[in-house]
Formats: structure tokens, C-alpha cells, sequence
């Protein structure tokens, strides 16, 4: 065990040297130093030395638990100056990834600055210069690695928390960024193979589908694969495990969310008022995904413009920006520190909206309650990133089967009476995976005394 003193030195020392990474960045940024290999290893080398010390002095030699010491008390987790600032910085970053990308040095021809900087691994992995949406792509898996890691070490002993966060760290550097990369290098069109409409609402844009068949037969495989993810396989798996299959276990915003917005979660607004906000918003978003994706079948089909008076190329423009971009992308993630980790999951997303109705009326996925063992601690309600009061449904014994409950299971997890339990038709969840650690423990003992 090391002294207080130590703590600090350790905690300041991966402030400075998080610091150094992300000044590589800017300087690079404003061409104060020129894009090569070199600079993009030391910024990464320095990140994730930066989350290493900091997870290190955190929680080395410390007991096994959860640990939210100090998160209400801090500048950066209180909604205070620090906080307010990286939310500034991570919306305007936002701002210029998606409109003003020549302030990145995205160039036509030849990239300079930030977009420069990552040239080298584009050109490796897709024989490509970087876009913006490469470098968009890198830094958004990098986030989801180093702070899952962080998100395993801090949930430690947790199964069901660690198993899901692989499953999030793998489905993205897999899935989501490099068998995209794969497919142009191999001039395949892009495509994220656990992206699904509607939340990839440009998959029945004419562009899209044409550049889809026109790639052959691994083309049209990836479209139908595309439209049984929809019909099929998501109903399927949300009718057995709820809507945390997707959500919790394989998106990408859920998993940012998840691991380097996990500090962020307590934040998230309990009120009835916002529950109210949020089913308007969620559901409205919706109708319009589906009034849009109409509409852009009709042009498609048909060659005409309108449908019922409404412009189709004028409606999917404005859904493209104000949903696409701001919502998801702009406030989605640079509210973080301001509005907690989940907006975009929870007031916004047109996948969850779907995913939410199935688990509200047709999924055997709950979480159950026990009124007779809680103590109205508020660790539940306090860290939903959902907004969810859990704690009003523990005190009144109630299941819990919340449209807009990704099934996270951190509320089950902060609990120090095991009130919430995870359940499928009535099966524990946790317990069946502590059966199945135990049975593997046995059955290698009986082979060792074989």
C-alpha cells in the first residue's frame, strides 16, 4: 500500500502525461509540428500511459468493489469548470469533424495538420489517405479500448460487467472499424455488419443500395444481411434477452458511453419531467426515421421528388443533419460531461426507440426486485445513465421493464444488498453465469484427479 503523498504524485504524473499526448494532437492541429509516424505513436504511447497510471492509483491494492469515491466532489464529474470545459472542447471538435474539416487539414488532393497525422495508418489498413471519419473512427475505437480496460479493472470481479465490455471492445475494432477499413481496401462499399437501420438511416438511400448490388455477391449479401438484422435476427434476440443485446453488448454509441463515459453516468436527469421529454423526443425521432425512409423508397421507386407535398431529398437532408450529425454525434457525445453519458441513447436513437417497444410488450428480459432487503440507499437511481428512478421500483417491489432500460446492469452491480436482479423468464442472469464458472471448475477438477 502506498502513501497518500504517493496517490497524488502518481495521480498527477498521469495528468501531465495525458497532457503531453493530447498536446501532440493540437499542435499538430495547428501545424506547429509536422504529421508523421513517430508523433501519432508517442500521442497514443502517452494516452493510454495517462488511463494506465490513473486507473493504477485509483484502484491498485485496493479491495474488490466498486469504487465512485469523491465522483459527486469533483470539478470534472460535478458538472463543474473542468467539466464544462471538456464539453466546450469535445463540441467543437465535434463541430469541425463534421463541417469544417479543412480546419482538421483535410485537403482534396493532399491532407496536412490533424487528418495528416493518422495518413500513414490508412494507408495500411485500406491503401487510402485518412478522412475525416478515419480519424473520427481511430479515436473513437482508441476511447472505447483504453477506458474499457479501465471500466474491467475498476468492475473487477464482476462477470457479467467485464463479459460485456469485451463484447463492446471486440464488436467495435472488429466490426465496426476494421472489417470496414477491409472491405475498401478491397473496394467493397462501407459497411458496419452490426449497423442496422434505423439508426443507419441512409440503408435504403438509392446510393446506398446501388453501391451494394453493384459490388457483386458480397454486396448483396451485406444487404440482405442488412434486412434480416432488422426482421429477424434484432426481434429474435430482443424477445430473449431485451434490447441490452444490442444496446449494452454491441453498439458502438453504448459502448462510449459505457466505458469512457462511465464517469459521466450519475449525471443523467431522474425527473418525471425528463421521462416525459424523453418518450416525446425518442418516439417523435422515430416517426420521422420511418415518414423519411418512406419517402426516400417512393423517390427511388417512383423518380418523383414529393410525397404528399413534403420534398423527400429536402426531408433525408434534414434528418442527416439534425439527427445524424447534431444529435448524435454533436450532443450525443460532447454533453457528456454536462447532460451524463446516454442523451443520444436515450432521447434520441430510433434503433433504441425499436428495440425499446420490443422489450416493453414482448421480451422475457426484466430486472426483478426484492422491497423486503432494500435500504433506499439511491445507488441504483443515482448511477442509471438511463435517467431511470430504479430505487421507486425496489421500494415498491416492482420489475423493472423499462422501454429505455439498455439492460447495463450497474444498478444490479452498486447495490449492496442484491435487491436487482437480471432475469430472463425468470432466470438470474449472474447466477447462471456463476453456475457455469462453477461447473467449469469442477469439471477440471475431475479431470485432474483423472
Amino acid at each position: 500500500m502506498y502513501s497518500h503523498s504517493q496517490q497524488i504524485l502518481v495521480k498527477r504524473s498521469s495528468y501531465a502525461i495525458g497532457v503531453v499526448g493530447l498536446s501532440i494532437l493540437f499542435f499538430i492541429a495547428l501545424q506547429w509540428l509536422l504529421p508523421s509516424v513517430l508523433w501519432l505513436s508517442l500521442c497514443f504511447l502517452f494516452l493510454t500511459a495517462s488511463v494506465a497510471l490513473y486507473t493504477f492509483q485509483l484502484y491498485y491494492n485496493k479491495p474488490i468493489g466498486i469504487k465512485n469515491n469523491f465522483i459527486e466532489s469533483q470539478s470534472l464529474t460535478n458538472r463543474g469548470a473542468i467539466g464544462i470545459l471538456l464539453g466546450f472542447v469535445l463540441t467543437g471538435f465535434y463541430c469541425c469533424l463534421y463541417w469544417y474539416p479543412e480546419l482538421l487539414g483535410k485537403g482534396t488532393t493532399m491532407n496536412s495538420g490533424l487528418i495528416a497525422l493518422f495518413d500513414p495508418l490508412s494507408f495500411a489498413l485500406k491503401k487510402q489517405q485518412a478522412s475525416e471519419w478515419f480519424v473520427y473512427g481511430v479515436l473513437y475505437t482508441f476511447a472505447i479500448l483504453i477506458f474499457g480496460i479501465k471500466f474491467i479493472i475498476k468492475y473487477w470481479g464482476n462477470r457479467y460487467q467485464m463479459y460485456r465490455t469485451i463484447s463492446v471492445i471486440f464488436f467495435q475494432i472488429i466490426f465496426a472499424f476494421l472489417l470496414p477499413e477491409f472491405m475498401l481496401r478491397m473496394n467493397l462499399p462501407y459497411n458496419d455488419l452490426k449497423n442496422m437501420w434505423p439508426l443507419n438511416y441512409y440503408f435504403f438511400d438509392s446510393w446506398n443500395v446501388g453501391n451494394l448490388f453493384n459490388a457483386g455477391f458480397l454486396g448483396k449479401l451485406m444487404f440482405y444481411w442488412g434486412i434480416a438484422m432488422i426482421f429477424i435476427i434484432s426481434p429474435v434476440l430482443t424477445y430473449l434477452y431485451g434490447k441490452r443485446w444490442y444496446c449494452s453488448w454491441v453498439c458502438g454509441c453504448g459502448g462510449l458511453a459505457e466505458t469512457a463515459g462511465d464517469p459521466f453516468r450519475q449525471l443523467s436527469d431522474k425527473s418525471i419531467k425528463a421521462w416525459r421529454l424523453e418518450r416525446i423526443l425518442i418516439y417523435s425521432i422515430l416517426l420521422l426515421a420511418i415518414i423519411m425512409t418512406i419517402g426516400v423508397i417512393y423517390t427511388s421507386r417512383t423518380g418523383l421528388e414529393y410525397l404528399a407535398g413534403i420534398s423527400t431529398a429536402t426531408l433525408r437532408s434534414w434528418y442527416g443533419f439534425l439527427i445524424g450529425a447534431v444529435f448524435s454525434g454533436v450532443i450525443g457525445v460532447g454533453f457528456y460531461p454536462i447532460l451524463g453519458s446516454r442523451v443520444w441513447c436515450r432521447f434520441g436513437c430510433p434503433m433504441a426507440a425499436i428495440l425499446g417497444i420490443q422489450q416493453r410488450f414482448f421480451s422475457r428480459f426484466r430486472i426483478t426486485t426484492n422491497s423486503g432487503q432494500c435500504i433506499s440507499c439511491g445507488n441504483c437511481s443515482k448511477y442509471c445513465e438511463m435517467g431511470i428512478d430504479v430505487r421507486s421500483y425496489a421500494q415498491r417491489g416492482e420489475n423493472i421493464v423499462r422501454a429505455s432500460c439498455v439492460g447495463c446492469g450497474i444498478c444490479a452491480s452498486v447495490c449492496p444488498r442484491g435487491v436487482l436482479k437480471l432475469e430472463n423468464d425468470g432466470t438470474n442472469v449472474l447466477d447462471r453465469l456463476n453456475k457455469t464458472k462453477t461447473s467449469f471448475i469442477k469439471e477440471s477438477e475431475i479431470q485432474r484427479i483423472r
